[in-house]
């Protein structure tokens, strides 16, 4: 949790800053670190090696024309290590914090990743979701979309949602201590159930990256897509929305694509060359087609894609991969029996909602269906651990009071093909 010292001292120097200090992209050997200034001008970070004497020092121009919002890019970081850093304007200091790398690729570790998607501060105020998820030890995030509710592509709105969901002091002492990654779903992306056909789709990308901060998403002018590295794990952070229903798919040339071609060979690639023992495949909609009646946002709606996607898996031998989902207002783990294409089972993984109703229509019968809650305030906490052979991954499912709704295991071994 965030010391006493550095509420105290945030608390102090916050007139230089309207948000933040907040982590983003944390890996083995980067940091990114995001704030909005209270008014245009140069900040400047400067980062300290815990027990050592090495420092560092960057700045970034906080400017209306990116809504006052600054990011920092820390690299060489040493894995495994840990840093206090202070953010001054001029000589005067307007906020501080610390930030510890990720462990070293290939080294045995273990790490603990939150999942969570639609989260309304306005309808459970409280959020006390996420102080369980600095309660139960979550050394890193992802917000999986609704994360917030916006619902217009207005970039005047766009901006000022983001101000108040990541202003609300739930979100805020989470996010100064715990790095955090993003990808979107249909509210934040700019209205229910729309795909990448939506008019007005750029203003929201660009308030999302004004607001996550990270390295470059997506191929450079569209998309949100990225992958990063944690321990045992890389989760790659799939766009679902903005190539959705906008061209001939390369799977099948006849039906629509949902990730484009740019996205198709950025994964493809990514997957190929991962090394992690598990990779999370990671998008906003769900993987399965049991959803509630008429909706068509969802991976079942693109089985050509989907059917892709799984036997490049069997076709590459690539181990240890697990699906992961949002969206639907209730949290489920489904099993998809397709060894014939993959050479072992997939799990899939639906977190929501954070904070919001839940859809009882959306409690829908599946074949692989392991468990479903209708609870209301719930998130995932994805633990992986290569300290053991074989590395194994644990899921819990749990709510704004701490229960274990659910918890599912794996080893790397029985996601291995012909294993």
């Amino acid at each position: 949790m965030i010391t006493a010292a550095f509420l105290l001292s945030f608390a102090a120097f916050s007139d230089g800053l309207s948000l933040g200090p907040y982590l983003g992209h944390v890996d083995h050997e980067r940091a990114y670190v995001w704030a909005r200034a209270a008014e245009p001008g140069e900040l400047s970070l400067t980062a300290s090696l815990k027990g050592g004497e090495r420092e560092l020092r960057v700045s970034a121009v906080a400017s209306e024309e990116q809504d006052l919002t600054v990011t920092f890019l820390l690299e060489g970081l040493p894995s495994a290590s840990a840093w206090t850093y202070r953010i001054h304007r001029g000589e005067e200091q307007v906020g501080e914090g610390e930030l510890k790398t990720a462990p070293a690729l290939g080294a045995p570790s273990k790490v603990q990743v939150a999942f969570g998607s639609c989260a309304s501060e306005r309808r459970f105020p409280e959020l006390a979701t996420f102080t369980q998820i600095q309660r139960q030890g979550c050394d890193s995030m992802v917000f999986l979309g609704d994360t917030p509710y916006i619902d217009t592509t207005d970039l005047a709105v766009q901006r000022s949602r983001y101000r108040e969901f990541l202003g609300h002091p739930a979100i805020s002492a989470v996010l100064g201590r715990v790095p955090s990654w993003s990808t979107w779903d249909d509210h934040d992306f700019g209205k229910n159930d729309t795909d990448g056909r939506m008019a007005g789709k750029e203003n929201s990308r660009r308030a999302h990256l004004e607001y996550h901060a990270g390295p470059p998403a997506g191929d450079g002018s569209g998309g949100i897509y990225r992958s990063f590295r944690r321990g045992p794990v890389e989760v790659f952070l799939m766009d679902a929305r903005w190539y959705a229903g906008t061209a001939p798919s390369v799977s099948d040339p006849e039906r629509l694509t949902l990730l484009g071609a740019a996205q198709w060979s950025w994964l493809e690639e990514g997957l190929k060359s991962s090394t992690a023992p598990f990779k999370l495949l990671t998008t906003g909609m769900i993987w399965n087609e049991s959803v509630r009646p008429n909706k068509s946002d969802h991976w079942g709606n693109y089985p050509h894609e989907r059917e892709r996607l799984f036997r490049f898996l069997g076709e590459h031998e690539i181990s240890g991969a697990v699906l992961i989902g949002g969206d639907i207002h209730r949290s489920r783990v489904v099993r998809h029996d397709v060894e014939e294409w993959v050479g072992y089972p997939l799990v899939e993984l639906i977190t929501s909602p954070m904070a919001n109703s839940t859809i009882l229509t959306a409690k829908q019968p599946h074949p692989g269906l392991l468990f479903d809650t209708g609870n209301t305030q719930n998130f995932m906490a994805f633990e992986a651990d290569s300290t053991v052979d074989p590395p194994r991954w644990t899921a819990r499912f749990i709510d704004h009071e701490g229960r274990e709704l659910f918890k599912i295991s794996r080893s790397e071994a029985e996601l291995t093909k012909g294993n």
